[in-house]
Order: structure tokens, then sequence, then C-alpha cells
């Protein structure tokens, strides 16, 4: 079995999990897995991102018969998959390895800008374009961080278990892009969670009329038809997937510099 990190562009893509039609991440990966390599594989990512949504850091698990170089597979793998998507890294894992069971925490990444950006950036993140109060906006965001029920921000179909920890929200500023970053990190997500939070926070810190303790009423009465905006998927990455092995997966991501 092989550990792999992936990165891709979700622009065009209905998002990573098979559909059977050939429009999803996993799908392009295991059809040019199959012409490189004439075998069919096994492969499952440790996120599932929906349409539009990017990764710089989804982990996946490759089962196959194929016995070759880690290095050389991912060489060769990449060379015939489209240039919205490279395999960073491929290491082998013994069988004992947990694809979701030894994940740490999961770090995503939300951007959007104040500004028309540019236009080789503007598919990475979100146009939005009313003035923002950022006081408010980081008082909003810190509502969310620790344990709730989030059952008010996901689909409405997570119906089991809705409950989930965010171990912190930050804002930051890339000068070199003006671009705003929300990095948003926690052990597990629901569906539509992290947008949904977006979409309320920038909804609360551009209204005057609107407070941030509003989000806290919106939490309680765990419902997930609340109407607060639910931020567009061009804006959310997938960054990082932190294991055990954390010093490792340091050296086999890199340091992304561009974002």
């Amino acid at each position: 079995m092989y550990k792999l990190i992936i990165s891709y562009d979700g622009t065009d893509y209905a998002g990573w999990q098979s559909q059977g039609d050939g429009s999803t991440v996993s799908e392009a990966l295991v059809k040019s897995f199959v012409d490189v390599f004439k075998s069919q594989p096994a492969l499952r990512g440790v996120s599932r991102t929906d349409a539009g949504v990017h990764a710089m850091g989804q982990v996946a698990l490759l089962k196959t018969s194929v016995t070759i170089d880690p290095e050389r597979l991912a060489f060769a793998w990449n060379n015939r998959l489209p240039n919205s998507i490279v395999v960073k890294n491929a290491k082998l894992v013994g069988p004992d390895f947990k694809l979701h069971a030894h994940v740490i925490e999961k770090i995503y990444h939300y951007h959007f800008f104040v500004q028309r950006p540019q236009p080789f950036m503007a598919r990475y993140g979100w146009y939005f374009q009313k003035p923002l109060d950022f006081a408010k906006l980081k008082q909003a965001l810190q509502l969310f961080v620790g344990t709730h029920d989030f059952r008010s921000f996901c689909t409405g179909y997570d119906w089991d278990d809705t409950v989930r920890t965010i171990n912190s929200i930050d804002l930051e500023y890339l000068d070199k892009y003006q671009m705003y970053r929300i990095v948003v990190k926690g052990p597990r997500f629901l569906r539509y969670m992290i947008r949904r939070i977006v979409g309320a926070c920038l909804q609360i810190a551009s209204n005057s009329y609107m407070d941030a303790n509003m989000l806290k009423i919106v939490m309680q009465q765990k419902n997930p038809e609340q109407t607060l905006l639910n931020a567009p998927a061009q804006g959310l990455m997938l960054y990082k997937i932190r294991y055990q092995e954390e010093e490792l997966d340091d050296e086999e991501q890199g340091l992304f510099q561009l974002f």
C-alpha cells in the first residue's frame, strides 16, 4: 500500500469522491493509473472535498498489485495526469496504517478578496464586494472555536452526529496577493461546515444591523435550513492533514510557497 499526498485544482471537477461518470478527482487519478500501470487500483481519500474545492495536501491510500519504488510510481503517474492534479509524494505503508484513525488534525484555508483579484488568482478565492468590519469578523469566527453541535452549519443530511471540535480559527492577510485567508484547524468537519461558517461570518461582518452573537442563536437552533450565506467552493482549500508521524509530513509536503 502507498500513502499519497495529492494536490489539485478542483475548479473543473465534481469533487473528490467517485460518481461513476469520470468527473471527479479520484476518477481522474484512477484512470491515469490504469493507463500507466495497466492495473486497477483501489484509492481512498481522507477528505471528500466537494465540487470546486481545491487541495494542497489531500492524503489518499492506494492499494495495488503493482510493486514499484514510490518515487518512480509518482513520477510515472504524474506524467499521465492532467495539469490540474499532482501526486506530490508517495511512500509505502504497512497494513497497520489507518487512513482516518491516525489523523491528528485537518487544516483548511479559505481565501477571499475585498478588491477585484488578479485573473490568475480569482479561481482560488471569493471576491466579497461588501465593506467588512474586520473586528466583528474576528469576533464572529472565534465563536465557533471549541466543541459545538454544528447541525445548523452543515448540509442537513449529517444527522447521526453533528458535534465537532474546531481547535482554532485565524484570520491572516497575504499582502503579496492582496488576499485574506481564514485558517481553520480541527480533527473532523461536516460537509459544507467551513463554507457555511465563513459565509455566515462575512455576512455578519458586512451588515451593521447584525450582531455576532446572532451566530450563537443560530447554532443553538440546530437548523440546517437557516439562511445565512454559504461561501462559494472556489475559496476553500484542504491545505494539510496532520498524522501522528508529523515530522515526516512536513518534509513530504514541502512549504507550499504560493499558498
